[in-house]
């Protein structure tokens, strides 16, 4: 059996503009953008932006969809501590940090590791960290249409940490409850079980 690959794949044209202008924004800073240690960056930092905007190329929809089976359980679904990497629309600087998403199923049930997936699909593109929040709720409430979602995100945000107002430690929580997570008592079960260690 082959060993396993990592692959990358990009748009050769998309890239090579990206590129370009990579090269330009270091010659207006002031760099050489032709000396040793930067004159692979330009192509790297491109690639690494097609990397952390793919959710634009992916369908989170599709993705829940390709994986949801008929079932009757019927208590609540908890994928907690989903590691969460995005870029700040405003800063185009990262934020980072953990999601916790439940439902409540109505009929059918969608394979765990989508839920992390729909999350990736909506973070790597730029974002505000109370968009990405209700695009992952909407998306499973309106695809999977269960009985009830909950969406908590918890981030840091280099935005805040390296320029600005340099606060290294805070933390910035959001949150979306759709269905019976609208119920206190579901909804405190919730937050319950997320702030739990269960090890």
């Amino acid at each position: 059996m082959a060993p396993y690959r990592y692959l990358e794949e990009y748009n050769i044209k998309v890239t090579r503009e990206l590129r370009n202008r990579y090269e330009g924004i270091l010659d207006d800073l002031g760099e050489d953008s032709e000396r040793e240690g930067l004159v692979k960056t330009p192509e790297r930092a491109a690639k690494a932006m097609l990397f952390l905007t793919q959710g634009y190329r992916q369908d989170a929809v599709e993705i829940l969809k390709g994986a949801m089976f008929r079932e009757s359980y019927s208590e609540m679904v908890l994928i907690k501590d989903i590691e969460v990497y995005s870029l700040c629309e405003h800063h185009m600087l990262p934020f980072f940090g953990k999601a916790h998403v439940a439902y409540i199923p109505d009929g059918h049930i969608v394979g765990l590791s989508k839920i992390p997936r729909v999350v990736d699909v909506f973070a790597r593109r730029l974002q505000v960290q109370e968009r990405l929040t209700d695009d992952i709720l909407e998306c499973i409430n309106n695809t999977l249409k269960p009985k009830g979602v909950a969406v908590v995100i918890e981030a840091a945000h280099m935005c805040m940490m390296m320029r600005g107002v340099q606060k290294q430690n805070s933390v910035t929580t959001t949150s979306g409850f759709r269905g019976q997570f609208e119920k206190i008592e579901t909804r405190n079960e919730f937050l319950k079980l997320i702030s739990s260690d269960l090890s």
